[in-house]
């Protein structure tokens, strides 16, 4: 999901700073105190899934864990994933310096809307075939709307760019499934343990 530098147009860089810094503020205005481990925490678990990556093209394909990150936090998702980034690009050079906005729009964003499509059905009051497919879904679905806005970024940078595009978007549809499988093996594991992290 890393976009290199020296690869986006400066105006679209621009773009996904200014969204990011919109939805990193709203995010850390609706924290509550007593949810700042909760964060940390899987802000580490993002950066730890992210670190093994397979390079292809100008992007890089890898679990992101954003749908769960999103399903749990909601807007929230922004600043945490916005520090995973930027430890990575800071001690790992993924990504870049100037495409840390655009990265964590296209990360965060999904998980925002998988949060508001998915969290009703994902609830506790409901049957275990609808929380296990919704939150299944909203593993999935948090990568396939993420490597479509990444295939979008590289091509409204230019129609050079359009077959990165749609490698970028066909190398993440195993990342779906293993993405939908691991959502859910840690949601049920938090049910278990933490459920009101769910509510």
């Amino acid at each position: 999901m890393h976009i290199s530098e020296g690869i986006l147009s400066p105006a679209l860089l621009a773009g996904g700073a200014v969204l990011t810094i919109c939805g990193s503020a709203a995010g850390l205005k609706s924290i509550d105190y007593d949810e700042i481990p909760v964060m940390g925490i899987l802000s580490a678990a993002f950066f730890v899934a992210s670190l093994i990556h397979l390079p292809i093209g100008p992007v890089s394909a890898h679990l992101t864990l954003n749908g769960l990150i999103g399903l749990i936090l909601g807007i929230r998702a922004f600043p945490v994933i916005l520090v995973g980034l930027t430890l990575q690009v800071l001690l790992f050079q993924y990504g870049g310096i100037t495409t840390i906005g655009i990265n964590t729009l296209n990360i965060a964003l999904p998980a925002v809307l998988c949060h508001y499509i998915f969290k009703k059905g994902a609830s506790l009051n409901t049957g275990k075939i609808v929380f296990n497919l919704s939150v299944f879904s909203c593993g999935f679905f948090s990568i396939f709307f993420s490597a479509i806005m990444v295939g979008f970024s590289l091509s409204l940078t230019g129609r050079a760019f359009l077959p990165a595009a749609k490698i970028a978007v066909a190398a993440h549809l195993p990342v779906m499934f293993i993405e939908g499988g691991v959502t859910t093996a840690c949601v049920l594991f938090l049910k278990k343990v933490r459920p009101e992290l769910l509510e």
